[in-house]
């Protein structure tokens, strides 16, 4: 009898201080639609029955509203996941925007994602996304277009909210939604002189998020990086990003390892579809699982259960990837 209560309260131990399974689904961002063996594979085992698909961009050129990278669709792109539209909004269009142009905009956005929904017959559903690095001076008439969006779609509109958003709440404000997409990645800029991972860097995220948990919107989700990227440094220290590049790119004749993220091109020529001299070096910013399980562990000590959206949906990033965190 001792041995069976030893058993079970192992049992429950152990059971017990298992880490929880998220949810989990992808960001689609390439402007072609389009989907291979791997992609549609990785989506199929997603648990969430959505895609944030990009729908397109919109900025603001000669003071007229435009959209910018407006999707096509390929014939592999077949999926049983439902499509949520996600439209990125430069912070520059909505400088000195009036309220006129507020109803256009959400007017425009609205009737081309309908458009686009029907031209190439997608499974939509009842969420539009907003993806905007909102400031302090937009954040009044940005929370305004939200509204309007709302109103005018009859849809439930989400929005991005990254870092600084929340470090900085009381001065970037409070977005009139329901549910909020963290993103956590970005955490400095790739083209700085640094040897912080720009992609992610833990410790800058832990803190920018330290008081998480005190944000008036309770319903969060979490997106989080699978990307890669190479930052090409230049004789004069000019920096440029190849995006999708890996450690293992790295490991060819023309290039002589420096370390296991960095390279310095031994030969003029063309790599990866850019012309490289002798004498660049080349950075290879990647994200490990460990990174990923540290932010995933750290957010669940902080916020209500969260699904979480993995960025992006590439068969380059999705190979070998774990997923059941």
């Amino acid at each position: 009898m001792k041995i069976l209560s030893f058993v079970f309260i192992l049992f429950l131990t152990v059971s017990c201080s298992k880490q929880q399974t998220h949810r989990y689904t992808f960001y689609y961002w390439k402007t072609n639609l389009a989907l291979d063996t791997t992609e549609k594979q990785a989506l199929q085992k997603a648990s969430l029955p959505d895609l944030y698909t990009r729908f397109f961009d919109v900025d603001k050129m000669n003071g007229k509203f435009q959209p910018v990278g407006v999707i096509t669709r390929d014939k592999s792109f077949i999926t049983g996941k439902q499509i949520v539209p996600t439209v990125f909004v430069t912070n520059r269009a909505l400088l000195d925007i009036t309220d006129k142009e507020i109803r256009f905009l959400a007017e425009s956005i609205h009737g081309l994602i309908q458009k686009k929904t029907s031209e190439y017959r997608l499974k939509t559903g009842n969420e539009i996304q907003i993806d905007c690095d909102w400031t302090a001076g937009t954040r009044d008439d940005y929370f305004k277009f939200l509204n309007e969006l709302r109103k005018i779609s009859g849809k439930s509109v989400t929005c991005t909210l990254r870092l600084h958003q929340v470090k900085d709440k009381n001065q970037m404000g409070i977005p009139p939604v329901d549910k909020v997409f963290l993103m956590c990645y970005s955490t400095s800029s790739p083209l700085e002189n640094s040897d912080r991972n720009s992609i992610l860097d833990v410790n800058t995220l832990k803190s920018y998020l330290s008081k998480i948990e005190d944000y008036p919107i309770k319903t969060i989700e979490v997106a989080l990086p699978i990307y890669s990227w190479g930052i090409v440094t230049n004789h004069l220290g000019k920096h440029r990003l190849i995006n999708a590049l890996s450690g293992k790119d790295l490991e060819i004749p023309s290039f002589k390892k420096i370390s296991d993220t960095e390279a310095e091109v031994l030969k003029d020529g063309f790599y990866f579809g850019h012309y490289l001299n002798k004498g660049f070096r080349i950075k290879v910013e990647e994200i490990s699982d460990g990174q990923l399980q540290d932010v995933i562990g750290f957010l669940e000590k902080k916020i209500k259960p969260f699904n979480i959206i993995y960025y992006q949906l590439d068969r380059k990033f999705v190979t070998g990837q774990r997923f059941d965190f």
